[in-house]
């Protein structure tokens, strides 16, 4: 289901809230006309009756109008809509995608309608016909349900000062979040905090949820594989990692490190983060969310992969939280096994590494800048083992990386493919990678991969030619990205 663009049927929503079918946890809300109050389809609460139902695609449609969010089953941890699979002849509601995305990471309560409008290159007045048609409100009324629905998480899970909470969410003062909160919610934002009953800020944790199922093992694995030491310390035994992290907010870089668990009764990611990321929090979400990938919906992905997904339901794509990190690492890993790629890469971190005061063994180095390895010198990098060819590559990534459209998620993933294949040494394999990966995009095909050749072919000693390799993939459209993701897991898990 795909709330934006097909209409609610009352009676097929009320039967999956009787349900409560995680399948649909996210995908609509309904609101309650007794009490005021909207909830995620798998509230716990008594149910109520249907002619008391209001359904809505989005938490914005919901509060616009006018219910305030269950303090029971909390909206704002609930996951978002799935991918949207769409053709290049939707070109609105690409657009419109974009939009959300756009204000998703905004950071700057300054920002208006016209400098997104600006950013997609199309009128005001385009924007915001195209996004009410395709999300059900207004950009501004999307933004703040956004900013106070992060405020909410905020005071409930964590011990963060009031003022704190207000900026981390987009608020430029205090005075205005709290009347935001007041219009909106009716509650003043100390006694929702009294009413959630916060914890301490030690053991402050951001719960972020997801649609069951969620193959918990296979993305630790994956993850594992490739972690460089210094920056990410995947525990396989205690199901955790850690990582080290450094992303600007508000025109102001933060660093710190942050630690992942898993809460699989309730179906949520746990997230703790260090005293340096908590204010960057607003623009981290949206990554986290896109790094494990929380947004999924698994039961239409392993649908449509057929067999290939029936032995691990649930494997998510993994995203990243650095996206120049994912491409300097890409770069590593031309023509060479993923642990040789590691290994280049923990070379590159020691030497060009900054360390991360206060962190714990394994995630205390941060990975290097963009702006570090663009001032480094090829026999600097190529004395690390690297090739001089591939050292060339990275600073000429390095330094075309501030007004790369990849860098910031902008123009269309042609045009960030074209972008990123003009940089000397980036083939399609290497720029297939960093958009399935850095862009979290569901349908990308390195047909290049030796790999896939061999798993898509009848004799796996005769590898598919590259002329065959896409036809082959064909049955895997619109999620050919997890179906990547599934034949190289495959092949690790088959290797003696």
């Amino acid at each position: 289901m795909d709330p934006a663009a097909t209409p609610l049927n009352p009676a097929h929503c009320y039967t999956a809230l009787l349900a409560r079918d995680a399948r649909f946890d996210g995908q609509w809300f309904v609101g309650v006309t007794s009490t005021g109050v909207y909830c995620r389809p798998v509230c716990r609460v008594r149910t109520p009756k249907l002619a008391n139902c209001r359904f809505y695609g989005t938490a914005a449609q919901a509060e616009a109008a006018r219910f305030r969010p269950c303090l029971k089953c909390r909206p704002e941890l609930a996951p978002a809509p799935g991918h949207a699979v769409w053709s290049v002849m939707d070109a609105s509601r690409t657009l419109a995608r974009q939009a959300a995305a756009w204000l998703d990471a905004c950071d700057d309560e300054q920002a208006s309608i016209e400098d997104l409008a600006a950013h997609l290159g199309v009128t005001s007045r385009h924007l915001r016909r195209i996004f009410a048609a395709e999300h059900g409100v207004t950009p501004l009324q999307y933004l703040q349900t956004r900013r106070l629905l992060l405020a909410k998480q905020l005071l409930t899970d964590t011990g963060l000062p009031v003022t704190e909470v207000a900026h981390a969410a987009g608020f430029a003062s205090l005075r205005r979040f709290n009347a935001a909160f007041v219009e909106h919610y009716r509650l003043q934002p100390t006694a929702l905090r009294r009413a959630a009953g916060a914890g301490e800020p030690t053991a402050a944790l951001l719960r972020l949820g997801y649609r069951p199922p969620y193959a918990v093992t296979a993305l630790l694995e994956f993850l594992a594989a490739r972690a460089v030491g210094g920056v990410e310390q995947v525990d396989l035994a205690g199901r955790r990692l850690r990582r080290s992290l450094s992303l600007v907010h508000a025109g102001k870089r933060h660093s710190g490190w942050l630690g992942l668990a898993f809460d699989e009764t309730r179906h949520q990611a746990l997230i703790e983060l260090s005293p340096g990321l908590w204010p960057a929090v607003g623009s981290l979400l949206p990554l986290l969310r896109r790094w494990l990938d929380l947004d999924a919906e698994p039961a239409r992905i392993d649908a449509a992969l057929g067999p290939l997904a029936a032995d691990e339901p649930g494997l998510r794509l993994p995203g990243c939280l650095d996206r120049y990190e994912l491409a300097v690492r890409a770069v590593l890993g031309q023509q060479v096994t993923v642990a040789a790629a590691r290994t280049l890469a923990e070379r590159l971190v020691e030497r060009f590494g900054r360390p991360l005061a206060g962190a714990p063994a394994g995630a205390a180095t941060l990975f290097p800048a963009a702006e570090t390895l663009a001032a480094a010198g090829v026999e600097q990098i190529a004395e690390l083992g690297i090739i001089r060819r591939r050292a060339e590559t990275l600073i000429a990534l390095a330094r075309a990386w501030p007004t790369l459209g990849y860098a910031r998620m902008s123009g269309s993933l042609q045009e960030a493919q074209a972008a990123l294949l003009a940089i000397p040494g980036i083939g399609p394999w290497t720029a297939h990678y960093m958009l399935m990966r850095g862009w979290s995009w569901p349908d990308v095909f390195p047909s290049g991969d030796i790999v896939l050749r061999r798993a898509l072919s009848p004799d796996p000693r005769a590898p598919l030619p590259a002329r065959a390799i896409d036809a082959a993939a064909e049955r895997f459209q619109p999620y050919r990205s997890y179906a990547v993701l599934r034949l190289w897991r495959q092949a690790s898990l088959s290797k003696p």
